[in-house]
């Protein structure tokens, strides 16, 4: 599959690259970013897989999270991929900030006319990882996913359906009917966070489910920070450095 190189900047040693494809999954043209950092000039490097939030592309994360540095003294190479289909031309997919365009939920839309475009949750379990492995030194037995919002959501849901084929995990629900191998599960949440205000997050309930299950789950509560990628920059490295430790073993 051809990938069309959109930019390139140098970066603590590495490439920030972003490419566009033509996606058979989502039947649209797809951009991705990916980080290789300096070890990629010589061997295969883990792979870690970050899924933004609503309304973010794949520019969102690596101009504002920070991650850089600790994905380059970790080598891991690091792939954000936009949050939906783009230009499509559905009916109502521009109309609410929350469903559509910016908003793919890292799902399989079910029904007309959304299931020929949105089938997002296929495109980052398959398609995007084939893609990945194909054109980038990655090693296919050592990678990971993690995400903010959404796209916390939306990696839980990939490594649970998905039993051994990510390496760690890093999000927020879907745990009570878990079979799979041993998860190992980092949470930050921020405590003025508006939508855990709101009631809109329930990691309560979340924790309780891994308690249940004897999953181990490291939840901080983190003091004054809120939803937006200052909060996420303040801990990107944490999470960066809790991947690695398995992805690097």
């Amino acid at each position: 599959m051809a990938l069309k190189q959109i930019s390139s900047n140098k970066c603590f040693g590495g490439l920030q690259k972003v490419f566009e494809h033509d996606s058979v999954e989502l039947n649209c043209k797809m951009k991705f970013a990916v980080y290789l950092p300096p070890k990629a000039e010589t061997g295969k490097c883990p792979a870690l897989y970050w899924l933004s939030g609503l309304t973010c592309t794949e520019q969102n994360f690596i101009s504002k999270s920070g991650y850089h540095q600790a994905a380059s003294e970790h080598g891991l190479v690091v792939v954000a991929p936009d949050t939906s289909p783009r230009g499509c031309n559905i009916e109502g997919e521009d109309e609410s900030w929350d469903f559509g365009t910016g908003a793919g939920f890292y799902v399989d839309a079910t029904e007309d006319p959304w299931k020929t475009n949105y089938r997002m949750y296929s495109y980052v379990t398959e398609e995007l990882p084939q893609l990945i492995n194909a054109n980038f030194p990655v090693d296919p037995q050592r990678m990971s996913v993690f995400g903010h919002s959404m796209g916390g959501h939306g990696a839980l849901i990939c490594a649970l359906k998905n039993p051994g084929k990510y390496k760690a995990y890093d999000a927020t629900h879907l745990v009570k009917s878990y079979p799979g191998s041993q998860l190992d599960i980092l949470i930050d949440q921020g405590k003025d966070d508006q939508f855990l205000s709101d009631g809109q997050l329930l990691p309560d309930n979340f924790i309780a489910a891994c308690t249940e299950k004897k999953i181990p789950v490291v939840f901080r509560s983190q003091e004054g920070y809120d939803h937006s990628y200052y909060f996420i920059a303040t801990f990107i490295t944490d999470h960066i450095r809790h991947h690695a430790k398995y992805l690097n073993v």
